[in-house]
């Protein structure tokens, strides 16, 4: 059982709960749970998306700086690790995510946003990268998934300078997919959760790996990567389903057993 990060799982979505009051401070504990929690999500064949939420106040405000402060660097370096693994670990769901934010998400809470798919953000959202501000840099994939989804430059400013963005910035900048009201986020994020519900699920999977993966690579690899995966989903019941109810029906009438 964990104590401060939880998933709940209704219709096929799951949701993965930060409740660490007041202000949901990432501290050890709650890294190790958050990568034990996404863990389950990825495993169980009935969640078939995710969203993450942190509730209708705060995202997280980031890391527990009083638990680090006093670290040395022997000791950090020995947990650097699992500090990344826990940040990154939504990332890790091969299924789709998103993330509905309201408040602050901050650091590592600003961190854990960025390992999602998708952002859906309350307009009074505020997000940033403020390590610099404590004499260090983002340690949890911050400063490679940023700079990924906005570019170095505009990822380099906000790393830099350690400034907060509202949710209007954050969206012309690219860093949320949408802005709505605060009480609607969570429902909004769930929304999108649910077109997948009864989608393929290992198309699904594959798209995601080919993207993600294929970011890191060069277009050649990217493209064989991409022809790899492609090929594999002709395995799959999905596959059949799919093509004989487009023949049978035309498109979008596909009835997937995830499978």
């Amino acid at each position: 059982m964990t104590e401060f990060v939880r998933l709940e799982v209704d219709g096929g979505v799951g949701t993965i709960r930060l409740d660490r009051p007041p202000m949901n401070a990432v501290n050890r504990q709650v890294n190790v749970e958050l990568a034990q929690v996404a863990s389950e999500a990825a495993q169980r064949e009935d969640v078939r998306a995710v969203v993450v939420y942190g509730g209708e106040k705060v995202l997280a405000a980031g890391a527990d700086v009083k638990e680090m402060a006093d670290l040395t660097y022997a000791q950090m370096a020995a947990r650097a690790h699992e500090l990344s693994h826990g940040f990154g670990a939504v990332s890790e769901i091969p299924k789709p995510t998103v993330c509905a934010l309201t408040g602050y998400a901050l650091g590592g809470g600003f961190e854990i946003a960025l390992s999602c798919d998708r952002r859906i953000a309350g307009d009074n959202a505020t997000v940033g990268l403020p390590e610099i501000l404590l004499g260090i840099i983002p340690g949890g994939g911050g400063t490679q998934r940023l700079a990924r989804l906005i570019g170095p430059a505009r990822a380099k400013d906000l790393i830099f300078t350690g400034r907060f963005v509202k949710a209007p910035e954050a969206l012309e900048l690219g860093i949320v997919d949408e802005i709505v009201p605060p009480d609607e986020v969570y429902t909004r994020a769930r929304a999108w959760a649910e077109q997948f519900a009864n989608g393929p699920t290992r198309a699904l999977a594959a798209a995601k790996t080919a993207v993600d993966r294929g970011l890191g690579l060069g277009l050649r690899d990217g493209l064989d990567l991409e022809t790899e995966v492609f090929a594999a989903l002709f395995g799959t019941e999905d596959q059949v389903i799919g093509m004989r109810s487009f023949v049978e029906n035309g498109p979008g009438k596909a009835q997937f057993l995830g499978r």
